[in-house]
């Protein structure tokens, strides 16, 4: 979901979701530190750069070497701009702590990686059953499924996709491999549309791919430990931004602004704790893409963006 240029110019494919809310909600200082923790193919980055001043940085992070390539392709175009290959959790690698003016992550897949069947991410695509985010990190997806134990299969369905079907998926699965490894993307997405029974609104491997592809890059730890690390360097008065895809991201990103705004537990029928956490964070609002934006780019649909603002808790 990323794209190029200021304002509406965007790439085809590569258009980013919310841009105008994100550049609204992030720059107060258009002289200030920045970062985009997802840079992708530099749709939001080039946006904020439209509205940046000149002595600004803007900071992109992104572990996929194809988008990298392209951020240091935009670096050599733009001196405000500073490449870190990376995780988002390795925010505070390079972030000096408190002094970061807004940290922006757009989560989940992008457009290219989609697009590209390849990367093994679209069910859509026939290609290598890969789904790794840097393909010189792990190892594919499809050399676990082809060893994991069936009920390891279904967890990770049941945990990352909910999916209601995952034992017969994982079942299917651990049948189909026994008489040849499952390696492709049509194969997988083949055998749970004829697993799973009757006629779904969305594909019926949708759930199935999703789950395998956070599984595989760690991605509600990675994301807990990104929203940590960027809560960390923010200035007071900086902003954090989110926007994610589906209900597993949101509600963890929910959750975390919640906690650091002195709201209650993660858990509601548990006490409080004896010691709650110092209010770091204050809410600012939760933005859906309104019906143009959706038509002009679908898989904008299903965004949602979430917006806060550090505080200081002591005053």
């Amino acid at each position: 979901m990323h794209g190029s240029g200021r304002g509406d110019s965007f790439e085809p494919g590569h258009r980013p979701v919310l841009t105008r809310r994100v550049v609204e909600s992030l720059v107060q200082d258009a002289g200030g530190r920045y970062c985009d923790a997802t840079y992708g193919r530099g749709g939001h980055a080039r946006a904020l750069l439209g509205v940046l001043d000149p002595n600004a940085e803007l900071w992109v992070i992104d572990r996929d070497p194809e988008a990298v390539a392209d951020a240091r392709r935009l670096a050599g175009e733009d001196a405000r701009i500073r490449v870190f290959p990376g995780r988002f959790s390795q925010f505070d690698g390079f972030a000096e702590r408190a002094s970061w003016c807004g940290v922006l992550m757009d989560l989940g897949v992008s457009s290219p990686q989609l697009d590209s069947p390849e990367r093994g991410f679209s069910f859509s695509r026939g290609g290598p059953l890969d789904m790794r985010m840097n393909p010189a990190e792990g190892e594919p997806v499809s050399v676990w499924l082809n060893r994991a134990q069936e009920a390891d299969i279904a967890r990770v369905l049941r945990e990352f996709g909910e999916e209601r079907h995952a034992r017969r998926i994982a079942g299917a699965i651990v049948r189909e491999r026994a008489r040849s490894p499952v390696q492709t993307t049509d194969q997988l997405a083949d055998l749970v549309r004829r697993t799973v029974p009757g006629f779904t609104r969305i594909h019926a491997a949708t759930r199935t791919f999703m789950a395998l592809r956070i599984f595989v890059n760690d991605e509600l730890a990675e994301l807990e430990r990104g929203l940590e690390r960027a809560l960390a360097a923010l200035r007071i008065g900086g902003r954090l931004l989110v926007i994610s895809f589906h209900s597993l991201e949101d509600r963890l990103v929910k959750r975390f602004i919640r906690r650091h705004a002195g709201g209650e537990g993660v858990n509601r029928r548990l006490p409080p704790p004896a010691r709650p956490e110092p209010i770091q964070l204050r809410a600012l609002g939760r933005f859906r893409p309104d019906e143009a934006e959706c038509s002009a780019n679908p898989r904008a649909r299903s965004g949602t963006l979430r917006v806060a603002e550090k505080v200081d808790g002591r005053a």
